[in-house]
């Protein structure tokens, strides 16, 4: 079989961020103004990274971004204060508290603190729920990125055997959910299941987000699955690599998305599109 072909989170991320321009343009011209705001707690390298990314994908489709940093010391009480602050302000349409937090602040109820009609990253419990009910709401970005992935590659979801690799309530839980929701029929494995190799080479459709460099081998790949790679690591050279051994299983697979330039272009695109939505939600306004 020959390499399969790479699917370009990029260009397809660059579509996402084109049509919610164009809708964040029709509303500024009646007056509509958007806005996201980012919450980052300390001085962690990636997350900074992650943060002026988020700030520059915003200027791109006319979203007004505001970063709130805070020192890595910040009081619990303080960062629920400042959250409160943001729910009740008329001008916020989105609040993102960046992950990962300091370790004496607790995640759980970071999240729970912010109000689920602004939450874009879509972890609200309420959101999830909405998720899981198959009620309209805010989906999780990774996981929505990597379904107009799918519907990018041209696969008919009905019906066919996927594996979702990993179990977190940011990317496998709610992947899982979301192919359930077109039909497909779905395991979810994780780092404790046995013979995970044997389980993913009977999938057709593979996304991997289990968090370990390389873990799915190239020859567990059956011969024309479309294999989504969530994983972003480090391997021992310090180079950026995913969860899927990508050289080897795109041999195998009829497609792929590469780390990185698949998945995570797509990560932030639906971060834009969330906030979009958001804002229209919040306003009564119907999106296109």
């Amino acid at each position: 079989m020959s390499d399969a072909r790479v699917l370009d989170g990029k260009a397809v991320a660059a579509r996402v961020r084109a049509e919610v321009g164009e809708q964040v343009a029709r509303l500024a011209a009646r007056g509509v103004r958007i806005s996201l705001h980012v919450v980052l707690v300390g001085d962690d390298p990636a997350s900074a990274i992650y943060v002026r990314n988020k700030g520059r994908a915003c200027e791109e489709v006319g979203i007004r971004g505001v970063t709130h940093p805070l020192p890595a010391e910040t009081p619990e009480a303080d960062l629920l204060a400042l959250l409160d602050r943001l729910n009740r302000d008329p001008e916020v349409d989105g609040i993102l508290v960046q992950l990962p937090l300091p370790p004496h602040l607790r995640a759980d109820r970071v999240i729970e603190a912010v109000d689920p009609a602004r939450d874009v990253d879509g972890f609200h419990p309420a959101n999830l729920g909405r998720l899981l009910s198959g009620r309209p709401g805010v989906v999780p970005c990774t996981p929505a990125g990597v379904l107009r992935l799918l519907d990018e590659s041209g696969v008919d979801l009905k019906g066919r055997r996927a594996v979702v690799v990993g179990r977190s309530l940011i990317v496998g839980k709610p992947t899982a959910i979301l192919l359930l929701a077109r039909h497909a029929t779905v395991t979810v494995c994780h780092s404790r299941t046995l013979d995970l190799a044997e389980r993913v080479r009977e999938a057709e459709v593979v996304v991997a987000a289990i968090g370990k460099a390389r873990m799915i081998r190239g020859d567990w790949v059956r011969e024309g699955a479309v294999v989504v790679d969530v994983g972003m690591n480090r391997d021992e050279a310090g180079r950026l690599c995913g969860d899927v051994d990508f050289e080897a299983a795109r041999t195998r697979a009829s497609a792929i998305t590469p780390v990185p330039g698949g998945v995570g272009p797509m990560t932030i695109a639906f971060l834009m599109r969330n906030t979009l939505q958001a804002a229209c939600a919040r306003r009564g306004i119907a999106l296109d």
